[in-house]
């Protein structure tokens, strides 16, 4: 693999989303965004933790089988692989969190399995409510960048503590109801500034609005907001925040100017809403995706 360029380290929790109607969708936040990625042509190194189950030996075969890379895969001798509970009301998803999972004790030196440079670090907050913080000191020491997508999963957060976790972040992404979680002290149109500047976030913040778009937010005070495009088919919103932050990061990796990445993240998301659960094996749907993207 030498001359190519390196990777994105995506860290966090790989898990298998239960529907009420019986129907088990993999998924996790980091998982689905290495997974988008690695589907719209990044390289993406996904690191996080699976069980010595059926459930774990699925998660392998479903990376083998698109190519994704899997060296960043821990197997764990004891936790299961993780699971997640979903119900949907009217189409937006509400999760209940099993605990004790394998993504949530990863040992520290699983970090010298994974490239010694890479682009970027992404990782959420939910694979580091019980442990993993030493890794995740790791792989900032390795990454030139890093991408913080809160992931507020009621009970399994302190708002102190993640903003400690995304303290220094080049792109902190996050949700309204998420913001107000982290500002309450604040008005909601001064969130953005305040969380900037007490998480002295280096590049960008982003703030998403669910079906009323988002915004990007620098510390500069410059912002650019849009609206969500209509989905032509809406199935569920499942996985739509991992579907913004991945093109989010193809965005920084490219320079793309922040509004031109607002709109494709947008529009990537949009798509995804027509898709049971967050990503497809289909390479079309990516191609789609990126047909008005610019080659590099």
């Amino acid at each position: 693999m030498h001359g190519t360029p390196p990777s994105h380290l995506i860290f966090g929790e790989v898990l298998f989303d239960g529907f009420s109607d019986g129907t088990r969708v993999l998924g996790g936040a980091p998982f689905n965004v290495a997974w988008n990625l690695h589907q719209l042509g990044a390289a993406a190194c996904f690191v996080g933790g699976i069980g010595d189950d059926a459930d774990g030996r699925r998660v392998r075969e479903r990376m083998h089988h698109i190519g994704m890379d899997t060296r960043g895969l821990y197997q764990h001798p004891t936790a299961p692989t993780g699971e997640v509970r979903v119900t949907l009301e009217q189409g937006e998803p509400s999760y209940t969190i099993v605990p004790g999972q394998a993504y949530d004790d990863v040992p520290a030196d699983w970090a010298e399995q994974l490239p010694a440079t890479a682009m970027l670090l992404y990782h959420g907050t939910l694979a580091l409510r019980t442990g993993n913080r030493e890794l995740l000191e790791r792989l900032r020491a390795r990454s030139r960048q890093r991408f913080v997508d809160v992931n507020l999963r009621a009970p399994w957060y302190d708002a102190d503590d993640v903003l400690a976790l995304i303290r220094g972040a080049d792109v902190v992404k996050l949700n309204t109801d998420e913001a107000a979680t982290l500002a309450p002290d604040v008005a909601e149109a001064e969130r953005p500034t305040a969380l900037l500047e007490r998480a002295a976030i280096r590049s960008a913040l982003i703030v998403t609005h669910g079906a009323g778009g988002a915004a990007i937010h620098e510390p500069d005070g410059q912002h650019w907001q849009a609206p969500a495009p209509p989905v032509d088919g809406f199935r569920d919103a499942v996985g739509a925040g991992d579907a913004f932050a991945s093109v989010a990061i193809i965005g920084l990796q490219n320079a793309w100017p922040w509004a031109t990445t607002l709109e494709r993240a947008l529009r990537f998301a949009a798509s995804v809403c027509t898709l049971q659960g967050a990503t497809t094996d289909d390479p079309a749907f990516y191609q789609q995706a990126t047909r008005e993207w610019p080659r590099a």
